[in-house]
């Protein structure tokens, strides 16, 4: 019986979700002269911002060229069997880059948001 790594949406949104819930990071700001109560305010209005990131389309696209690559990779170097385990490697990679890339994204368009409205975002 022939044994390959299967992908499936599961594992690949399970890896994902754990990739965008760990990375985020909370912006540090100098609030010399700023009320704290309407710094909370504007925060919570930039996070809103940010969600507009499309992550899922970014961990999906990131699957799709990582099974890609996978597969090319697996079969230039092995069978039939090779480039599956390729394709499952790489879309479970790929997942996990494109969770990554949403979470920068995300966290500049928080930043530059603050930013936008007069607070010194130090990190």
């Amino acid at each position: 019986m022939t044994h390959f790594f299967r992908p499936n949406r599961f594992l690949i949104f399970f890896v994902a979700s754990i990739a965008l819930t760990g990375c985020a990071t909370q912006p540090i700001i100098d609030t010399q002269g700023k009320s704290m109560a309407q710094y909370e305010q504007d925060y919570a209005e930039c996070k809103t911002f940010a969600k507009q990131v499309r992550a899922g389309q970014k961990v999906a696209v990131g699957a799709a060229v990582g099974a890609v690559v996978g597969t090319a990779v697996g079969a230039a170097v092995g069978n039939s069997e090779t480039a599956q385990r390729g394709a499952g490697a790489g879309a479970i990679t790929g997942a996990v880059k494109g969770g990554g890339r949403s979470i920068n994204e995300r966290q500049r368009v928080v930043f530059n948001c603050l930013r936008n409205r007069g607070y010194a975002v130090l990190n």
